[in-house]
């Protein structure tokens, strides 16, 4: 049982602080009361801990679809929410979902909604896990948005695995091409430096690549610790900059702009959109809640704003496609198909089967990438070391050619 830590006027107006345990926090207001005591502040003292753990531990999108696929099947049969979470709590072995649900429980039976509690923890579910189940609650849909959030996880957790799996070769590739430039740099130009150093007493010059490479090597040397400190206070500075607001649209705004990438992070965020928004329309949820909500989803701060514009215009009568196409972020084949849907009234089909057609093109888009990777990362490190060699024996070709 948690315990909580309470702050309460007794009768003659006196503050009282103290501590009590208690299943709920509605349970600890009544303890309060029963005492005569009238609540000002009761906290759960374990809920602070449990946040901090939460950074200590990862957990896999396969677990918690797993665990959202269970959630749904005891929901499915008649059990309660809170009785749900009491069994998902017993079944789960890893201590940081454990503590999630907990917290989980702990919010809903103070009175929560469930989607707030699930957005409480926004660490561990991602914006369209929290988005579907949004939209689950609002469209007393619950069951059925949890089951969509399971596949879509374990989806995303498949393509994780794959992508992982063919970046092993080429990052194996990129950490062996760049030790050997740092062993040439090291230890196999030195052999050239008391030519290099006669050459230029004899009055003559070294090329602009052997220039630059010896210029390399000496900074390296010298400077190594240095740029690599540099380096790592310019990432941890980033990173906290890219964490606020400003920085995740600026992030957000690049993206997209990024050759080949900045379209299938496109894609990816108007399928997530068109699958949220389809789904709810398909469930009668109001198309304005319907676009608020599904704003939320697209992981894209730059698509979210043109979505919630698109609301501002739907609300003053426009239809949705017009404001949509006017932001000018929505592939054009994509509007084609809402336009269409909005005058055959068959839009919530028409999104759904949208966003597939989108998954199933990126997907394909994404394994053609992955499979170019490989070939790149072998004339990357081949560039790398012809590019040492070649700025070794130029020096030789130039003085031969200059002897004969």
């Amino acid at each position: 049982m948690p315990d909580y830590e309470y702050t309460a006027k007794n009768r003659v107006g006196e503050n009282i602080t103290g501590k009590l345990t208690a299943d709920t926090k509605r349970e600890a207001f009544e303890a309060l009361h029963r005492l005569s005591l009238f609540p000002v502040r009761v906290e759960d003292m374990q809920r602070g801990q449990i946040r901090i753990k939460l950074f200590t531990g990862k957990v896999s999108d396969t677990l918690i679809a797993s665990t959202l696929e269970q959630f749904a099947d005891l929901l499915e049969n008649g059990v309660s929410v809170l009785d749900a979470f009491q069994v998902l709590i017993k079944q789960t072995t890893n201590p940081v979902l454990k503590d999630v649900l907990t917290d989980l429980h702990d919010r809903v039976a103070d009175g929560q909604s469930i989607d707030t509690a699930f957005a409480a923890h926004s660490n561990i579910f991602n914006d369209l896990t929290i988005s579907i189940i949004r939209a689950g609650t609002e469209g007393a849909f619950l069951e059925d948005s949890l089951r969509r959030t399971a596949k879509f996880l374990e989806q995303q957790a498949e393509m994780k695995g794959k992508i992982v799996g063919a970046m092993i070769y080429p990052a194996v590739l990129f950490v062996v091409g760049v030790s050997i430039a740092i062993v040439l740099l090291l230890f196999f130009v030195p052999q050239f430096t008391p030519f290099f150093e006669q050459t230029l007493a004899n009055g003559g010059e070294l090329p602009f690549t052997t220039r630059s490479l010896l210029w390399m090597r000496e900074t390296l040397v010298h400077y190594g610790l240095y740029v690599v400190g540099v380096l790592v206070f310019l990432l941890i500075w980033i990173q906290g900059q890219l964490a606020t607001q400003w920085g995740k649209r600026l992030t957000d705004r690049l993206k997209l702009k990024i050759p080949l990438v900045g379209a299938v992070l496109l894609n990816t965020a108007v399928s997530r959109f068109c699958r949220v928004l389809g789904t709810l329309l398909e469930n009668g949820v109001p198309i304005l809640r319907a676009l608020e909500i599904s704003s939320t989803s697209t992981g894209n701060s730059v698509l979210a704003d043109a979505v919630r514009r698109s609301a501002e215009n739907v609300s003053s009568g426009d239809s949705l496609s017009k404001p949509l196409a006017d932001t000018g972020i929505i592939p054009p084949q994509v509007m084609a198909m809402i336009s269409v849907a909005e005058e055959s009234n068959t839009l919530e089909t028409v999104l759904v089967n949208a966003a597939n057609t989108i998954e199933r093109n990126n997907a394909r888009k994404l394994d053609t990438m992955i499979r170019l990777i490989e070939p790149f990362m072998l004339l990357l490190m081949a560039g790398m070391v012809f590019y040492i060699i070649v700025s070794m024996l130029l020096p030789i070709f130039n003085m031969s050619s200059a002897i004969q």
